[in-house]
């Protein structure tokens, strides 16, 4: 595919909002999990929460969006000039020539969960009145009317692989000619539904998460905010390549030989004119769940050479779900900048089974080119290959 150019990019994570902030907390190797204080009866648990949320305050013409989760997707899109950005690319292409594509898996459901916890009889209280808020595209629906952005908008909701998945959206409507570019991101809130549902489901740990360790038992739930502007043209670093692929398999568990896996990172790395020893580094999906990482570390150890390193991020940032692609994409778009490789944390026993690729300390390095992981329930699994801006 012709690459595409990635002309601004945000995060805000539990290690802080912006760019810089993520930067450092991957530089010093800092944890932004915490004990988890969220809500009146928290679970026992670790998480990556996202200080200062509740005292975001949307402008008044945004107000019948008004709940966490949209809070935060405003609070990150002021960081880093990425809204000014956007305005911008409003006015060089006019808005209905600009895509928003927004991932992420439960939206505003928290807003749902409180409007049932405070039923008045039969009935939403009035100041949860708001049909919109309890839909999927409570979010995509919000950021247009933020942003003014009038080119196609869709929210994906395809569990963690949502926010990858908008690059790939994004990729097709700009060779297609629909649009000349597409404003692209995740934002995912903690609320019960998650902690409590995952937890039911047996996949949360009491610890910190410990991706790729001989002793992991489970992941950290987080939360985060992120988006990046992709044009046919400009400066920045590159969208290469991406791959889609759906296990059919299982409702919540990846096919067990990696299948869906490997399909997905094979097409990434072919449509990007690429072969597997060419990737330096590549952001793992992750969990710290015992069979969805042996599963995804075998599918790499199978596909790529002994001289990748590859690591997972999610003990920085917690498993922030719907806002994963799009988090642990632009990490992997950092390390092109940069040169750090981040070690995984916590894994200080590293399971035999997940092969030699997996880095536990910061590795520094040139790396031409990146790719990242976002695999989700139901065998939703998306890959991207990113490089730098020289090879355009």
């Amino acid at each position: 595919m012709p690459p595409l150019a990635i002309t601004a990019r945000t995060l805000t994570t539990a290690c802080g909002a912006g760019m810089d902030s993520m930067r450092e907390a991957l530089a010093a190797r800092r944890s932004g999990l915490r004990r988890n204080d969220f809500s009146a009866h928290p679970l026992d648990t670790w998480i990556g929460r996202v200080d200062g949320l509740e005292d975001v305050q949307l402008p008044a013409e945004l107000m019948g969006w008004d709940c966490r989760n949209n809070r935060l997707a405003w609070f990150a899109l002021q960081q880093d000039g990425v809204a000014a950005r956007v305005a911008a690319l409003r006015e060089r292409y006019g808005a209905a020539r600009v895509a928003l594509i927004i991932g992420t898996s439960t939206s505003s459901i928290g807003a749902s969960e409180e409007a049932y916890t405070r039923l008045d009889g039969d009935r939403f209280p009035a100041d949860l009145h708001r049909p919109i808020i309890h839909t999927p595209h409570s979010l995509g629906s919000f950021l247009a009317a933020a942003t003014g952005l009038r080119g196609p908008c869709v929210t994906v909701a395809t569990a963690c692989s949502s926010s990858a998945k908008v690059f790939a959206q994004a990729a097709r409507l700009i060779q297609a000619g629909v649009v000349d570019a597409a404003l692209v991101g995740g934002v995912d809130t903690l609320c019960g539904s998650v902690l409590f549902g995952f937890n039911a489901l047996g996949l949360v740990s009491t610890a910190q998460c410990r991706p790729f360790d001989v002793a992991r038992n489970g992941l950290s739930l987080g939360e985060a905010g992120g988006y990046a502007i992709v044009e046919r043209e400009g400066t920045g670093p590159r969208l290469l390549g991406y791959g889609e692929s759906s296990d059919a398999h299982h409702m919540s568990s990846p096919h067990p030989e990696g299948l869906g896996a490997r399909m997905c990172m094979q097409a990434a790395i072919a449509r990007a004119g690429l072969a597997p020893s060419d990737i330096d580094y590549l952001n793992l999906h992750g969990t710290a769940t015992p069979k969805n990482d042996e599963i995804e570390a075998g599918a790499v150890a199978r596909l790529f050479g002994e001289r990748l390193r590859a690591s997972s991020t999610k003990a920085y940032t917690g498993h922030t779900l719907g806002a994963a692609g799009i988090v642990e994409s632009l990490i992997a778009i950092e390390a092109i900048e940069s040169g750090l490789m981040p070690g995984t944390l916590n894994c200080d026993d590293p399971d035999p089974a997940c092969g030699p690729q997996i880095l536990r300390e910061n590795t520094r390095g040139e790396v031409r080119y990146a790719m990242n992981n976002s695999f989700g329930f139901g065998g939703n699994n998306c890959s991207l290959v990113f490089g730098a801006e020289a090879r355009a």
